[in-house]
């Protein structure tokens, strides 16, 4: 298989499930060696996005290829997938559990068990290799089967809502997880809700809402559709400097709140001056990927992504 700059592609994806279209007409390009994140409210399209596209299902219409492969399931070895819905069988042992998970991608038996005995040792459950799925916290299983995931080695590692579920010490690890296989070469994907974790982590992301891609890009280029905010407070309660700030300028116990003038700030900042403002705080904030996403998708889908998720269980 030649090499392609894409390890993921999909083209006008459609499904269908009876009279509901769960997924219309979503194209994504995902760059080799990038982490890609796709954004959007439970129940938006995401997990059957991915599906579709590692071939696990198939589209009403549209297309979508894998590494090279224009039928998903020809890579399949090459791809760790980690579903939303997790599942390990309760009384295997985390060791074997791992090796069992590299064996359906091709890996012997043998070879993973030592892997993943060298995985769990590295990330702290080295003493929990023989004991039974069932003895483990559900942040601990929830671990093994993401080393199972990619024990393999694969090129490609899927992750749909990886960080469900995972106390804030977790998520921390998972997040240096994904950093470290990424530095390795590995593409990442992965499907959340959770804005924060997609603006730390992210090169490009797929903003999908109602099934529908509303933005896919770079970060940087979903900030920069919203203007800089400048937050100002002064000395001076008026003066000639009070023109140089937009009409639409909030005033919020004494901080003037507004979006950066087009003709940036020196313009501002020498208005100020001039007229005698007297400034005593002056900051110029960038907005965020969660602005970004309110501006995108709009205020319904932010207040569905925002919503709590059942209380997370420490390893």
């Amino acid at each position: 298989m030649s090499e392609t700059a894409f390890a993921l592609e999909a083209h006008d994806l459609v499904k269908d499930f009876g009279d509901k279209r769960a997924v219309d007409g979503v194209s994504l390009a995902v760059p080799a060696g990038a982490i890609y994140g796709i954004l959007g409210p439970n129940g938006a399209g995401k997990t059957t996005t991915l599906r579709i596209m590692l071939g696990i299902i198939d589209p009403s219409s549209g297309s979508a290829s894998l590494l090279g492969h224009k039928r998903p399931l020809e890579a399949a070895r090459q791809v760790g997938y980690l579903p939303e819905e997790r599942g390990l069988y309760p009384s295997m042992h985390a060791a074997d559990a791992i090796a069992f998970m590299g064996a359906l991608r091709g890996l012997a038996l043998r070879e993973g068990r030592r892997r993943g005995r060298a995985l769990l040792e590295e990330h702290g459950l080295g003493a929990w290799a023989d004991k039974p799925i069932r003895n483990l916290s559900k942040g601990m299983a929830q671990t093994v089967q993401l080393l199972g995931t990619l024990v393999h080695k694969p090129r490609l590692i899927v992750l749909d809502e990886p960080f469900s579920g995972l106390d804030a010490i977790n998520q921390g690890k998972l997040e240096a997880l994904i950093r470290r296989e990424a530095a390795q070469g590995t593409t990442i994907v992965f499907s959340t809700h959770v804005i924060a974790h997609a603006e730390r982590l992210c090169e490009r992301v797929a903003i999908i809402a109602e099934g529908k891609v509303a933005f896919e890009g770079a970060v940087d280029e979903a900030r920069d559709r919203l203007r800089p905010i400048v937050r100002l407070r002064t000395r001076s309660p008026d003066g000639p400097w009070r023109a140089a700030l937009p009409a639409n300028a909030r005033n919020d116990g004494g901080e003037w709140t507004f979006e950066l003038p087009p003709s940036g700030p020196e313009p501002l900042l020498r208005a100020l001056l001039d007229g005698g403002a007297g400034i005593e705080t002056l900051a110029i904030e960038r907005p965020g990927l969660h602005d970004a996403f309110v501006a995108i998708a709009g205020e319904a889908a932010a207040r569905e992504m925002a919503e709590p998720e059942p209380e997370a269980e420490a390893a």
